[in-house]
């Protein structure tokens, strides 16, 4: 093979970008070390110096290599012997080649992850095989589902520690996947290695014979990453404007998504005039089609007034285009996120203020709680709401990372102050927080009003969820619609798989989608209960934000919640506490005086 054809065949190779993630200690730099000496990519002055060092300051033990060394450059990361900043290697094998990010593992360290995380095609999660899942690992596992990594290798560490027991591994990977379940990580692979030994990394284990799956490196270079890259949707932020004479004007940036060609009709944003593609031009020549990342000039059949900031796009094909949107957030400075404050957005090429209307809630990662909150503090990560001065042209992350994702920067201190995923877009005619008031205020009622239902049944219309012990609260649940119906008053159990299977059919089962199934179980139940029913049903998992949400939806009708046995929300959303103990007829009846204490009228009880 001559040097043209080397250097042509080395050119076209596929680029994998992935990052190590998990807790300290777990072995992350260990590894990446480890992968690249068992390649062969370490040049021989490089190996020299490594052998020194671990001799010097290593930490791997007597005569042994301390691979880490390789990737923890800082002085501080030398003495502690751990991993501060993200640290990039780039490396190629026959196949592919690769740009690796090591993240920190350290909780303060947070921010720093997810920046590695933000522009990687995979993710390789970490577990010490000692220690198996701890808090750590779920923090960065959420932060991977967050972020939207689709390939996820889980690697179980330090397998030489635990005799390479089989038993150790699948209990691991099951506690994972027990974590996981709620998370949209549709491609998940599991990998016993030891990375100090080598055992998995390049070449099959003797010790793990018992694993039937391939080593690590082959994974790497074989899987097919592609399908993260969104095809469909051209999105083209134009970055600067070129006039060199009067008789060229083109419009120059990095293709976001899709695909463009000469004679597509565009748009172009926000005026919306259309035009078609004249030219695409590069410093190599006019192309017949360009695709995202490139770097290209668009010349337009038609002189269209389009700025820095602004976006081109296909004719038939936009993106939202809003003042009003809703989005994740990952806080990344020491002065905590408040509602009411200002800061400057960046999204694509637009630059414009964002004020933050509302701060919905912050997640526990480590159970997947959502909380209302006043404030985000430094590495915490919630759910808020941005209002921006000029609108933004985006579509949902999950359908589009170039597009969908946003930095808040700080405007006295210039600093990125949080990194942002718009999960939804929001009307403009209306304040995202009062959307609810809005509702009321434009709900049509008919003839009948809730007085004369409540007359008419003997009733108020009330929602009863239980939420606790699931053995128990579906059971409850219909007992109590059979005794009320039996006592001729207008009851109604619902059962979550005629939702799942229903009107939510097409939303998943997983933490993502969780807003959008409390969002319509609560305008179905505020319908039932204006009809004036007696709704029954029964959620299996509930926080405190759900419950705040579900009673802001049915208002201005009430919700009862009654828990059975222990449940992890906070005892203010609770109506009526019942224990494990007792017939069912003794808790149906306590249910009851309940009933009659809030939904009763004063001539009747039931």
């Amino acid at each position: 093979m001559d040097i043209d054809q080397f250097l042509n065949q080395h050119e076209n190779k596929s680029l994998l970008r992935l990052l190590t993630c998990g807790s300290v200690d777990d072995g992350k730099s260990t590894l990446i070390g480890r992968l690249l000496y068992d390649s062969k990519l370490i040049f021989d002055d490089q190996l020299s110096a490594l052998h020194a060092d671990s001799e010097r300051i290593g930490n791997a033990g007597d005569g042994e290599i301390d691979y880490a060394l390789l990737l923890d450059g800082l002085k501080a990361e030398r003495e502690q012997g751990i991993t501060i900043d993200v640290a990039y290697r780039y490396f190629a094998t026959p196949k592919r080649k690769f740009i690796i990010a090591d993240t920190p593992g350290h909780e303060q360290y947070t921010r720093n992850m997810a920046t590695g995380a933000s522009t990687a095609d995979l993710a390789l999660i970490l577990i010490d095989a000692r220690l198996g899942v701890i808090t750590q690992t779920k923090r960065h596992t959420f932060l991977v589902s967050l972020l939207g990594l689709k390939h996820i290798v889980v690697v179980v560490n330090k397998m030489d520690l635990k005799d390479y027991a089989e038993d150790v591994f699948e209990s691991i990977k099951a506690d994972f996947e027990a974590f996981s379940s709620e998370l949209d990580m549709p491609n998940v692979t599991f990998i016993p290695i030891s990375a100090l030994k080598g055992d998995n990394v390049v070449a099959p284990s003797k010790n793990m014979a018992w694993h039937a799956g391939e080593p690590l490196l082959p994974i790497l270079e074989e899987v097919d990453v592609a399908g993260g890259i969104n095809t469909d949707d051209f999105r083209f932020p134009v970055q600067l404007v070129s006039r060199p004479d009067l008789n060229f004007r083109g419009f120059a940036g990095t293709i976001a998504s899709g695909t463009i060609r000469p004679g597509d009709l565009i748009k172009a944003l926000p005026s919306l005039k259309e035009s078609t593609i004249k030219r695409i031009v590069t410093a190599d020549g006019d192309l017949d089609e360009a695709f995202a990342p490139q770097s290209i000039m668009l010349e337009l059949n038609d002189e269209i007034d389009i700025s820095n900031g602004e976006m081109i796009v296909h004719a038939e094909n936009l993106p939202h285009i809003s003042t009003h949107l809703e989005a994740s957030v990952v806080w990344m400075t020491e002065a905590p996120l408040k509602a009411g404050q200002t800061y400057i957005i960046r999204q694509t090429s637009r630059t414009t203020k964002a004020k933050v209307s509302d701060l919905n809630y912050q997640v526990d990662v480590n159970t997947l709680q959502k909380h209302p909150t006043e404030e985000l503090q430094l590495n915490e990560i919630g759910r808020i709401i941005l209002t921006t001065h000029l609108p933004l042209f985006f579509d949902p992350y999950i359908r589009n990372r170039e597009t969908g994702s946003f930095i808040l920067i700080d405007p006295i201190t210039n600093t990125t102050a949080g990194a942002g995923m718009i999960e939804r877009h929001l009307s403009d005619d209306k304040p995202a927080s009062k959307s609810t008031d809005r509702r009321e205020f434009l709900w049509e009622q008919g003839l009948v009003t809730p007085g004369n239902r409540a007359q008419r049944n003997r009733h108020k219309g009330k929602w009863v969820l239980f939420i606790g012990d699931e053995s128990q609260t579906h059971k409850l649940a219909k007992d109590l619609e059979y005794k009320l119906f039996n006592k001729r008053l207008q009851s109604y159990y619902l059962g979550l798989s005629n939702l799942s299977e229903g009107l939510e059919a097409d939303i998943g089962d997983n933490f993502w989608d969780r807003e959008e199934h409390i969002r319509r179980i609560g305008e179905l139940g505020r319908i039932l209960t204006d009809a004036g029913l007696i709704f029954i049903s029964s959620l299996e998992r509930v926080d405190d934000y759900d419950l705040t949400r579900l009673k802001a939806l049915n208002s201005p009708n009430e919700l009862l919640v009654i828990s059975i046995g222990e449940c992890a929300v906070d005892e203010k959303h609770i109506d009526l506490q019942l224990e494990g103990g007792g017939t069912a007829e003794e808790r149906i009846k306590t249910i009851e005086s309940e009933l009659d204490r809030h939904t009763g009228l004063p001539e009747y009880n039931i």
